[in-house]
């Protein structure tokens, strides 16, 4: 398996296999902007020629102890594999490098999966029912890098 930085030119094959990997559309939160702009702190795994997983995240231009996660997919044919993990902790690993103490990242209330992978990685969880707007609710991660 191989971890890299991610290449503007990743998105067409991020993009063609995310909603079948999440079994639903979820390729509208996942604008090109992010790897058109963000690509130096994503990452894409590869095993072979194969997309087996992607994290796309940045150090937040505003808060500047703190790295954002905004998605990750992992091919279903590597689940279980430990590759979520080690998106993680690469990204981690580049967030710390740039002097980061914090990570972040979000989920809806629904995807129990995420949440219990989260806590499971070290964050705090937190519920904030109108975090996206008036009933648009959230799950908040936090996890201090030191």
């Amino acid at each position: 398996m191989r971890v890299r930085p991610a290449a503007p030119a990743d998105y067409d094959r991020v993009v063609a296999v995310v909603d079948a990997w999440w079994g639903r559309e979820v390729h509208g939160i996942l604008p090109r902007l992010f790897l058109d702009h963000l690509h130096r702190t994503s990452l894409v795994a590869e095993h072979g020629d194969d997309l087996a997983g992607f994290l796309v995240g940045f150090l937040s231009p505003s808060v500047p102890d703190t790295a954002y996660i905004h998605f990750v997919g992992v091919n279903p044919a590597f689940r279980g594999t430990g590759l979520a993990r080690r998106l993680y902790e690469d990204f981690f690993a580049l967030a710390r490098a740039d002097g980061r103490t914090t990570v972040r990242a979000l989920t809806s209330p629904q995807n129990a999966g995420s949440i219990a992978f989260h806590e499971a990685m070290g964050f705090s969880v937190e519920h904030a029912p109108s975090h996206d707007g008036p009933e648009r609710p959230r799950v908040l991660f936090q996890r201090s890098l030191s």
